[in-house]
């Protein structure tokens, strides 16, 4: 049993989001670090992860959400990383980014409400947050993400993986059923051809916050080698 996990969260957002998922494990006996990615540029946040990684005195589960996927297909390469869990998360293939993963999105899809960039920045409508990011959280508590953005980088879209960690390193995925800002198809073709063991909860792509038991049952899961 994999007694370390790592917490990589996405654009728009920090670390604090995945609160709950770090009360359950760390209830359950794992050590859980939560990596405050920059999201300024995709080597950047690798960088961030690795360091994280460092510092672990055994091997880890690395986790990541949304853009944290992209972030964890790279750094998972490290020699701590044992398995890999994403939560509706993106898992590009070699030469892949973020921004070539969005180009084409399939017909009738929902269009995140993305804001022109503001001086190499990313930042989504604050009207329009809480129905696209985080639909089955309180209005309050949508209210306080999109009060408390993080500006996330155009660089950070372009970065492009390298050697994506799940071609090497087993693999799991929790397709956010009621994703408005990362297509449920795209999430499962995605789990597929990374040949992930994946699973299925009715949730918004906030759910790493939401549903915070799917998540640490999910880790629990890759911990345990299921």
């Amino acid at each position: 049993m994999i007694r370390n996990v790592v917490l990589v969260h996405g654009g728009f957002v920090d670390g604090s989001g995945w609160l709950g998922v770090h009360r359950l494990l760390t209830a359950d006996g794992f050590t859980v670090k939560i990596v405050q990615n920059p999201t300024l540029s995709l080597e950047g946040d690798v960088a961030a992860t690795r360091f994280v990684l460092d510092g672990l005195d055994g091997p880890a589960v690395l986790v990541g959400h949304s853009y944290g996927g992209a972030v964890i297909s790279e750094a998972g390469t490290h020699d701590a990383v044992a398995a890999l869990v994403y939560i509706a998360a993106f898992a590009p293939d070699k030469g892949e980014s973020v921004n070539t993963l969005i180009a084409d999105p399939p017909p009738g899809a929902p269009v995140p409400p993305i804001l022109p960039p503001r001086d190499g920045f990313l930042f989504l409508d604050r009207d329009k947050f809480h129905a696209s990011f985080a639909a089955d959280l309180p209005e309050d508590e949508a209210a306080f993400l999109a009060d408390s953005q993080v500006p996330w980088g155009v660089g950070a879209l372009a970065g492009a993986v390298t050697e994506p960690a799940w071609r090497h390193k087993p693999s799991w995925y929790l397709v956010a059923t009621a994703d408005r800002m990362i297509p449920p198809p795209a999430q499962r073709a995605m789990a597929t051809r990374a040949g992930a063991v994946t699973t299925e909860a009715i949730g918004s792509h906030a759910i790493y916050a939401s549903q915070p038991g799917a998540v640490a049952d999910l880790v629990r899961q890759a911990a345990a080698g299921r």
